[in-house]
């Protein structure tokens, strides 16, 4: 059995983490640029521009196919993987957020201040639009490909 140390000497999977991190990251940015504050809670929450798991899972799935071959069926499997994350991200998931939308809408309608309703509010911002999905995806491949060039050039 390997020693769990060895994680760290994983470079496929440390780019696609990095992706992840700097997907998430954008968040913020975009954030503060959009709004004009700080808000730190984009970095732990789901959902808007870029889609972090878009980022990560192809970032997974390019660095396997570099790693392994392209032909390999590691990548196949990385590359299916990603293509369920990825629908998910903008199809399930953005689907329950609309519901969410459209219950918290319904109960601020329904118990006006007279009722007490003392649930909280359904998250509604659960999934992606298929651009943050490309944008996340884009992002997650360029991150592969520059952590590859970066490593190539230092060596």
């Amino acid at each position: 059995m390997q020693n769990i140390g060895n994680i760290l000497d994983n470079r496929v999977l440390l780019v696609a983490l990095v992706a992840c991190l700097i997907a998430q990251s954008l968040k913020l940015v975009i954030e503060l640029f959009k709004n004009r504050k700080l808000n730190v809670r984009v970095l732990v929450t789901t959902g808007g521009m870029p889609s972090a798991h878009s980022a990560l899972v192809t970032s997974l799935a390019t660095g396997v196919g570099e790693t392994l071959g392209w032909a390999s069926p590691d990548f196949a499997l990385a590359t299916v993987f990603a293509i369920i994350v990825m629908y998910d991200a903008a199809g399930v998931r953005q689907a329950a957020g609309k519901q969410a939308r459209i219950l918290n809408q319904m109960i601020d309608e329904l118990f006006d201040d007279k009722h007490d309703f003392t649930q909280d509010r359904l998250k509604e911002l659960l999934g992606h639009t298929p651009v943050q999905v490309i944008a996340g995806s884009a992002l997650g491949i360029t991150i592969t490909w520059l952590a590859r060039s970066f490593l190539v050039t230092s060596l």
